[in-house]
């Protein structure tokens, strides 16, 4: 994707659709987070992630994905996720050690920009989100269970937690099997609990749907999901617009309407703060000062 860049503002004139900040595929352990698993291992399927076995595959796969024109770097830090008895399981794949210089080589390749991305890591449980945190990620995605401790550095150091739940309910309804449906419900559930205590611990947090296997366009509910369990409706749109623009390094020119920033507006048939589903009922829309979409 064209950065903003005279050639990335000649593409915007052509081509209708959203600022973007982009990475490379995700970036993996050889067997990990979605590595083809149980498939005939004849067959060689790939990975739908980058191998990085190591630190030094970590730099040397993000210098190959920044010189194809990614913005920031996502890791797989964990997976697969069990839940048993309440006490939720998930494999590490990336130490502290391996993290922290992945973290060092994105500010390399920023050169230091404080307006820059760094790092995101897929990263449901500790210890991993543990690693994360003192290795000075950008956010935290998924986050189903935070330790303490994890919450307080997370705090200390705005790490956004980006908690995703609209994945977890598509993937619940649609299901392979009733079992497996109940297992999911069961994790959304566990889920939902664990961010009251984010919240009350003070994590900031940013929105994601993991939209893509659910159909763009509808990711608003996961501000519904948010609110649903125990986000203020202010505080869920200051986690997409604030947050949001100071994860994606766009602090002072995006997320919200003040001098100086670009002129992107959306018009909702109803209040928000009253009804946050309102969001799902987006009548106008403005980017950059264009108007794309009319009542």
């Amino acid at each position: 994707m064209a950065k903003d860049t005279s050639v990335g503002r000649e593409l915007s004139r052509v081509i209708q659709g959203p600022r973007l900040r982009v990475s490379g595929n995700a970036i993996d352990v050889l067997g990990g987070h979605e590595d083809a698993i149980a498939f005939n291992p004849a067959a060689h399927v790939p990975s739908n992630a980058d191998y990085a076995n190591g630190a030094e595959d970590l730099v040397r796969v993000m210098r190959e994905q920044h010189k194809e024109g990614s913005d920031f770097a996502k890791i797989y830090e964990t997976g697969p996720d069990v839940l048993v008895d309440g006490s939720l399981r998930t494999p590490y794949q990336y130490t502290e050690a391996e993290l922290r210089a992945a973290v060092a080589e994105m500010a390399r390749l920023n050169g230091g920009s404080s307006s820059a991305m760094g790092v995101a890591v897929h990263c449901t449980g500790e210890p991993a989100a543990s690693y994360a945190a003192s290795a000075g990620v950008a956010s935290i995605d998924h986050a189903y269970l935070l330790s303490d401790r994890t919450m307080q550095e997370m705090k200390a150091k705005q790490i956004f937690a980006v908690p995703t739940f609209a994945i977890m309910e598509y993937f619940a309804a649609h299901a392979e099997t009733p079992e497996a449906g109940a297992r999911l419900k069961a994790l959304q559930e566990f889920h939902a609990a664990q961010f009251k205590r984010q919240l009350a611990a003070g994590v900031p947090f940013a929105v994601g749907s993991d939209v893509g296997p659910f159909p763009h366009g509808t990711q608003a509910r996961e501000f519904e999901l948010m609110v649903q369990f125990g986000m203020s409706p202010a505080d869920a749109l200051r986690s997409d617009l604030v947050n949001g623009a100071k994860l994606l390094g766009w602090a002072g020119q995006i997320g919200e309407l003040k001098p100086g920033h670009f002129a992107d507006v959306i018009a909702v048939d109803g209040d928000p703060l009253k009804d946050i589903s309102s969001l799902t009922r987006v009548r106008f829309v403005m980017k950059g000062g264009t108007v794309y979409r009319k009542p």
